[in-house]
């Protein structure tokens, strides 16, 4: 299946990991075949693509021009389609589609997930929201504010 693009990439701006790697794909855009939307922005409105905010920060999602959306390790392979035939992205996509890499870095990356939010933020300022912390009140369903 080819990917459509141009390919919307929902990161955690908050998130110093997150946003270290989308800088290095927002220099690297090729033929600007990458939007970049940052999902702790206050003005991000997850219900607008028909999600909660918790299913953004639970892990990496990007959505094709078609209105696919990939999530996790499918998510990154997906950008990487972006980048030249022969280029060190593309290998890299075609290297965790095999059986054995793909499970192996699923696994790696629902742990990554799961505790991303113990790691340092960008910006102290970014959490005030927020919307950067899957702990957060904000974040909290409705019996536990």
């Amino acid at each position: 299946m080819a990917t459509a693009f141009p390919l919307e990439i929902f990161y955690d701006g908050s998130c110093i990991v997150c946003s270290t790697e989308i800088d290095v794909y927002r220099k690297r855009n090729p033929r600007q075949r990458l939007v970049f939307i940052d999902i702790s922005a206050e003005t991000f409105d997850a219900a607008a693509y028909g999600k909660e905010q918790a299913d953004f920060m639970a892990q990496m999602h990007v959505r094709d021009s078609a209105g696919e959306f990939y999530t996790g390790v499918e998510a990154f392979r997906q950008i990487w389609r972006a980048y030249p035939s022969g280029s060190f992205y593309r290998i890299l996509a075609k290297l965790l589609g095999l059986p054995g890499i793909n499970f192996l870095t699923r696994c790696g990356y629902a742990l990554f997930a799961r505790y991303r939010h113990l790691l340092p933020k960008r910006n102290s300022r970014d959490c005030d929201s927020g919307q950067c912390n899957l702990n957060h009140p904000r974040n909290a369903p409705p019996e536990e504010k």
